[in-house]
């Protein structure tokens, strides 16, 4: 009963956390991006290969839902459009927006996730005590 609802808490934590990687990894895929525009020239799908979520953001799969995901792809519908120029000075922009929601992920994971476990962990021994 304790493992059943503590997982219950783990699945309920996860959209936090993979909200937290997706942002975080998005912020990282900016800065590369920046320093591959102004120093070399590649493509974008080797810069985004490292990465676990942005190739998938790339492909046009939605990984986050609601307006987590229009601002994922708010960011990514002009990647590659224009003259380097314009895109470092894009991604220049968009870098206090994507620091904004990596923060923001973060703090909503550490405290989220850790409280959803517990208070299912709890539901789960006051349910054992019940029973017993």
């Amino acid at each position: 009963m304790v493992a059943l609802t503590t997982s219950i808490g783990v699945f309920l934590s996860a959209n936090k956390k993979k909200r937290m990687q997706v942002f975080s990894e998005l912020y990282e895929f900016n800065e590369q991006l920046i320093l591959t525009l102004k120093f070399s020239r590649s493509s974008i799908d080797n810069i985004a290969a490292p990465f676990k979520f942005v190739p998938k953001i790339l492909n046009g799969e939605a990984v986050l839902k609601g307006a987590d995901d229009t601002a994922v792809r708010e960011y990514v519908q002009n990647l590659g459009k224009t003259d380097a120029l314009s895109q470092v000075e894009y991604l220049s922009e968009k870098k206090q927006t994507l620091k904004k929601y990596k923060e923001e992920s973060c703090a909503d994971y550490k405290k989220y996730s850790s409280l959803y476990i517990k208070i299912f962990f709890l539901v789960g021994v006051m349910a054992a005590v019940l029973l017993a």
